[in-house]
């Protein structure tokens, strides 16, 4: 069956204010920021903008107002080509509010954020026409679990994939959300302190025994873990400047489902993932360096391994 989109999320939606400042600065003091920006954010939508960049066709299902901030954050999606179609508005409601300050030299970033004008989605509000019409259900931790565990198993019903992205591992009910996910993505933070292992080759291997057919485990700087039941690979992180790291992990998953549509072999997805969380560190933001499949094309053709070049003629 021919299916609307290629990616549906469901998940946070934020509006963040970033400034760069040369160092972090000593408490009561005034600083002035070298660079201010104001833009969309958000793990499952940040995800959808790189995937939107990448040439694929995505929507997003949420919940947001009549506010500035709420328009805001639809128009952002409308300019990147996101579909908004399932989004449910509904006053006094908003997106999460983010204020990011990003050290100069480093491009180290210091998030404060508040959902004090969210309005979950409720698993009443769910359409899993909606879920049934994408070829990869995106989820992530910011929404009532119930909700989420219902979007999973609707997609599950409908032979859709799941991936998600966790990230707080004090949040020990996500097991039952992790056991409905075919591919877990997750920060080294996270798989160490759920798990309760000393390392993150353990720590995948207890994530992997309960559901999930891949997991991936992102450190930053130094690459990511990739395992599955067959095998267990590292795929380094690409050396490249750095202005701002916020997004890095959101626009990683977007590279890599682009991978797993592509019915790419997960060695390939990983390594174009992590491309395309490289580039995006070009600018400040979590969006604005998402690059176009052109872009990740050059950059890996010049910098990439010989066994990703096929993939990309």
């Amino acid at each position: 069956m021919k299916k609307r989109f290629d990616v549906v999320g469901i998940g946070s939606c934020t509006v963040d204010f970033l400034g760069i400042v040369p160092s972090f600065p000593k408490p009561d003091t005034k600083n002035k920021m070298l660079t201010f920006i104001q833009q969309g954010g958000g793990p499952v939508a940040t995800a959808l903008v790189a995937l939107a960049r990448l040439g694929v066709k995505v929507s997003y299902v949420g919940k947001l107002g009549e506010d500035l901030f709420s328009q805001f954050a639809l128009n952002e999606f409308l300019a990147e080509g996101v579909d908004t179609s399932a989004v449910i508005r509904e006053k006094g409601a908003g997106p999460y509010l983010a204020f990011i300050i990003v050290d100069k030299e480093t491009g180290e970033r210091t998030i404060w954020w508040t959902d004090q004008m969210v309005s979950f989605l409720k698993e009443e509000e769910l359409s899993k026409k909606t879920i049934a019409s994408a070829r990869i259900l995106h989820l992530d931790e910011y929404n009532h679990l119930a909700t989420a565990v219902a979007a999973a198993t609707f997609a599950k019903e409908a032979g859709v994939p799941v991936v998600l992205d966790a990230e707080s591992p004090w949040k020990r009910d996500l097991l039952s959300l992790i056991e409905l996910t075919d591919y877990l993505i997750v920060p080294e933070e996270f798989a160490l302190g759920f798990s309760k292992k000393e390392d993150i080759e353990r720590s995948a291997i207890f994530l992997l025994k309960h559901g999930p057919k891949t997991v991936v485990v992102t450190q930053g700087a130094t690459g990511s873990l990739i395992k599955t039941e067959e095998k267990t690979f590292f795929q380094p992180a690409f050396q490249v400047p750095v202005v701002d790291t916020t997004g890095c992990g959101d626009v990683f998953h977007g590279g890599f489902i682009y991978g797993l549509l592509k019915g790419w072999p997960v060695e390939i997805a990983a390594e174009f993932a992590s491309a395309v969380a490289g580039l995006k560190c070009g600018k400040l933001g979590g969006r604005a360096g998402c690059p176009s499949f052109l872009q990740v094309k050059d950059f890996l053709l010049a910098r990439g391994s010989e066994r990703i070049r096929p993939f990309l003629i």
